[in-house]
């Protein structure tokens, strides 16, 4: 599939010098770099400085400026630590000589032990369900032009939700999203890869549950929506290019700012990851107040 061997090309950095890489942008229509591109890509640059034993399992990382897609983005990898079993990277994301992104991460060696988990709620299953692309392509006259070319396009990630929420007329609902996701396509055994695309995956539709309550949608130009902060927990290894179920929800909103966490399970229910993340819901300045 052409549009996820794009991606795959987009996570595989160049090396500049030791702990310093490049990596290009994908204008996906935000107006800005998209968050989970640049999450993917400081995981895959903190990758390149370790053995391949030691896996992510957490990281956590916060957004402090819009990206540019038409500039090149530096990424700087300072070791923290290397332990007996774990190690410590902090990335930083540069353009024009300014962080637009800083992530800690670690990463671990493969270590036996206790082992429980929430069990996965019971939902309808993917098939039968609709392709993100084709609820995109049945509101595409509400699409301005340049936006519809890019949000047509093939896409590198399946998505369908089991809960749809329309984004030109959101109803009031409970914070609670489901929706299933997988690589549109076969994908290496190399399992760093498979968590690069899920860290990038995992930002799509997630904020957006937030304003769920509120009947409110992200498409509304009145409103600015954007991460503030975006932390991840692989459990176990994975593979994306199978379905897996992404259970969304928000339990706070205040202050302008919206609480998300997430929920990643393999098709027969093993829970491989945890999502938490906060960003800014608030109506634009000098729009009608809420």
């Amino acid at each position: 599939m052409q549009a996820l061997d794009e991606l795959l090309a987009l996570l595989a950095l160049e090396q500049l010098d030791e702990g310093l890489y490049r990596g290009q942008s994908s204008d996906l229509g935000f107006g800005a770099v998209f968050g989970g591109q640049v999450m993917g890509q400081a995981l895959a640059a903190a990758n390149y400085t370790l053995p391949a034993d030691r896996q992510a399992h957490s990281f956590h990382s916060y957004f402090l400026r819009p990206g540019d897609v038409n500039k090149a983005i530096i990424y700087d990898v300072e070791t923290i630590r290397d332990g007996k079993t774990t190690s410590t990277r902090r990335i930083k994301a540069l353009q024009q000589g300014k962080p637009i992104f800083y992530m800690m991460a670690s990463f671990q060696a493969p270590i036996v032990g206790f082992e429980h988990q929430t069990a996965m709620p019971e939902v309808a299953g993917p098939e039968g369900l609709i392709e993100e692309s084709e609820h995109i392509k049945a509101l595409a006259s509400h699409l301005p032009p340049k936006l519809r070319e890019k949000w047509l396009s093939p896409k590198p990630i399946l998505m369908r939700q089991v809960n749809y929420v329309n984004p030109i007329a959101p109803e009031k609902a409970e914070p609670l999203r489901y929706i299933w996701l997988k690589a549109n396509g076969e994908l290496p055994n190399d399992p760093s890869v498979h968590k690069y695309l899920l860290a990038y995956a995992a930002d799509f539709n997630f904020l957006p549950t937030s304003l769920m309550p509120h009947g409110r949608s992200y498409w509304e130009r009145e409103l600015q929506v954007a991460t503030i902060d975006h932390s991840m927990w692989f459990h176990q290894d994975f593979r994306f290019d199978d379905w897996l179920l992404y259970v969304m929800e928000s339990p706070r909103t205040s202050s302008g700012r919206g609480l998300v966490q997430g929920r990643c399970y393999t098709r027969d229910g093993v829970l491989v990851a945890s999502t938490m993340q906060e960003g800014i819901i608030r109506p634009r300045a000098g729009s009608v107040e809420l």
